[in-house]
């Protein structure tokens, strides 16, 4: 395989003509020129955002010293109809518009318009996507930037730290779907996306069933790899209030810190010990069934109580058949689980802060200790 030279950039826009003119300069800053800018700017036919997308492909259109393709889903007859809409769409159609235009050796990588990004970004996906060209994908790290406004903040900060928490926990049991899914942090080579068969287009989400499929196929880089230090390697995704999508940041945010328990509660220790151990199983179970801590939820959620028979018929081989397993039990399975046993959430009160009375410093302060144990943790050869 040659080495990766050129990058495709999609970007979905709804209503961003506030965040173009930033997100431009930040491409201009690239010290790697070698790339293509896709835009879709993209609403619901007759939706709310409507002139602000017009005033964004105005905008588009004096651009000459970017290499620009603007896929245009918002004009009148051109908007999303009926099931297709939403990012998930846009996003779809960007890649597909990049998987007709380039070779297997094109690197796609997925951002937002409200997302910074250092000037060597592009510089180090290559370099570190050249170092481990079997690699699928790359989820990159991520940070949210304060905002000064509280009540922005402190609800951006629970939902935060909660993904990190979560992560943490996966990458310790070194569960293989150890990512945060962001559609702001997402690259992959055109061969990859091939092989998975493109992404499942929702409205919400499809960027962790898009991670889920390269992590099944493939290795995915969900590591921060040296040389590069963190900084270069980081992207900022504004921590915005958005009612866009059904779940993520945006609607964390605008549902506020009181509504949060019961969406995005914290896990205990020992729910994640039960899925490695139940992972530990998967060789044992090519002889004989065996229970598992998973196997009562995994009979109602599968409705079915012959869970591993048919993997061992169609499967022949013990290591064909615990990569069978581990698909099955994949990252929804897991995080299904977490949620189906009560006992599995950790109160509240346990937390080292309140999400509810500390101040910001004090939140910041604990997304910043989970944040560089995270990436103490990236900082190994992807598997």
């Amino acid at each position: 395989m040659a080495p990766y030279s050129h990058i495709s950039v999609a970007v979905p826009m709804l209503a961003e003509l506030q965040n173009l003119p930033l997100l431009l300069d930040r491409l201009r800053r690239q010290t790697f020129p070698h790339f293509t800018l896709y835009c879709c700017v993209n609403n619901v036919e007759g939706g709310m955002g409507y002139e602000e997308n017009q005033l964004c492909l105005q905008f588009l259109s004096h651009v000459k010293d970017l290499h620009l393709v603007v896929i245009d889903r918002s004009s009148a007859g051109l908007g999303w109809s009926g099931k297709k809409r939403g990012v998930g769409w846009a996003r779809k159609v960007m890649f597909e518009e990049i998987l007709y235009s380039h070779d297997d050796n094109e690197v796609v990588v997925s951002l937002d318009a409200d997302t910074d990004f250092p000037p060597d970004y592009f510089e180090a996906l290559l370099s570190t996507l050249n170092t481990y060209p079997h690699c699928s994908a790359f989820s990159v790290p991520y940070y949210h930037p304060l905002s000064g406004n509280d009540a922005l903040d402190r609800p951006m900060l629970r939902y935060e730290c909660y993904m990190r928490h979560y992560l943490l926990h996966l990458l310790h049991i070194g569960s293989p779907y150890a990512f945060t899914a962001l559609g702001s942090a997402i690259a992959f080579p055109l061969w990859s996306y091939r092989r998975v068969g493109g992404i499942t287009p929702l409205q919400g989400g499809e960027d962790f069933y898009l991670l889920q499929k390269f992590a099944k196929t493939g290795s995915l880089i969900s590591q921060f790899v040296e040389p590069y230090c963190a900084h270069n390697m980081v992207v900022e995704p504004q921590g915005r209030l958005s009612n866009r999508v059904p779940f993520g940041t945006g609607p964390a945010i605008a549902r506020g810190v009181d509504d949060m328990d019961e969406s995005y509660p914290f896990y205990r220790p020992d729910g994640f010990a039960a899925i490695q151990a139940t992972y530990n199983l998967f060789p044992a179970l090519y002889n004989a069934d065996i229970e598992t801590p998973m196997s009562d939820f995994l009979r109602h959620q599968l409705a079915t109580d012959c869970l591993w028979q048919p993997l061992r018929k169609n499967f022949k081989s013990c290591s064909l058949f615990v990569h069978a397993c581990t698909e099955r039990v994949d990252g929804l399975r897991i995080l299904q689980f977490l949620k189906s046993n009560p006992n599995y959430r950790l109160p509240s009160s346990s937390l080292p802060v309140n999400f509810r009375t500390d101040p910001i410093p004090t939140l910041n302060d604990y997304r910043n200790q989970l944040f560089a144990e995270e990436m103490s943790l990236r900082k190994h050869t992807p598997h």
